[in-house]
């Protein structure tokens, strides 16, 4: 018991070295699993792969890398990184007059419900909800149901013949696998914002009532400024989430490849090691650019 009650009392009187203790375990297991595999699959990517007879040697090349910025391989990049930020683009407009309407006009068993709807999605699988949706937009499906019923038929053909943007049907065009997108990051981004309102003190927004403006004026440059940080803090999980993604753009969209897909794709089918490592390195970098520009933004605080 003395000394249990003698290691209390250093650890009372060092609180750094008491913090140490708790975290070296769970750091030291973070950088040796973590870390320790992804820098050990990172460094596979500098390894040679033979077409011809489909091994892996350990020769050192930057090939893998090089190839990143062909053509084919660039074009893959481009088409991920652009649906990754329209994705979040997409996903703000849409979260936050939901979570506007959360912070501002619900409380009590109302809030509750909406927390409930907001997070039912993810009761269900993943990959289940990504048929569902194939279900939804094939030709014949509910969406185009409701597009009959609209009468608005001639204008989603005009759609689906835009360069990029459509395809035979929504289901096998880009709009239907970014419509998939943004349905299932969406819970992502409304929760990050709707916090970020909450925090607003009702004494600012009386305060710019009592200097005179307009409730549109307010939103614009008191409500919507102080709701960036929200936003961005949402936007690192639709763009992450959406940059690493394999399965959607496997089961909705048109042929091609996005990263995700692509390493897959070089791992699994193919056997290439290094050139999916190789790969694996563009979301990482991407990911590390773009936390530093939201960093800017206050996501950090907001999260």
């Amino acid at each position: 018991m003395s000394t249990l009650r003698g290691l209390s009392n250093v650890l009372y009187r060092r609180p750094n070295l008491y913090l140490a203790l708790l975290l070296i375990p769970p750091l030291t297991w973070f950088g040796a699993i973590y870390l320790g595999s992804l820098l050990n699959l990172l460094w596979q990517g500098f390894y040679t792969f033979d077409d011809f007879t489909m091994a892996v040697t350990p020769d050192l090349t930057l090939g893998n890398f090089a190839a990143l910025f062909n053509p084919s391989n660039f074009d893959i990049i481009l088409r991920t990184l652009c649906m990754a930020v329209a994705v979040s683009l997409a996903s703000a407009v849409l979260a936050f007059p939901i979570a506007y309407y959360m912070a501002r006009y619900t409380s009590g068993k109302t809030k509750a419900f909406f927390y409930i709807a907001v997070m039912m999605p993810m009761w269900a699988s993943y990959i289940v909800k990504t048929y569902a949706w194939t279900l939804l937009l094939a030709k014949g499906g509910v969406a185009q149901w409701f597009v009959q019923q609209l009468h608005l038929d001639g204008l989603l053909q005009l759609v689906l013949t835009v360069p990029g943007v459509g395809g035979s049907t929504l289901s096998t065009s880009h709009l239907g696998r970014f419509m998939v997108f943004v349905y299932i990051w969406l819970l992502f981004m409304i929760l990050p914002i709707q916090a970020s309102l909450e925090r607003l003190p009702p004494s600012l927004l009386q305060a710019s009532a009592d200097l005179g403006a307009r409730p549109g004026q307010t939103f614009w440059q008191v409500i919507l400024p102080l709701s960036i940080p929200g936003i961005a803090a949402g936007s690192i999980f639709t763009f992450s989430l959406t940059l690493g993604d394999f399965i959607v753009p496997q089961l909705v969209g048109p042929p091609g490849y996005f990263i995700g897909s692509m390493v897959y794709a070089q791992q699994g089918a193919i056997g290439n090691m290094p050139m999916a490592a190789a790969f694996t390195l563009v979301p990482i970098v991407l990911i590390a650019v773009y936390l530093s520009i939201v960093k800017r933004l206050g996501a950090f605080d907001a999260l």
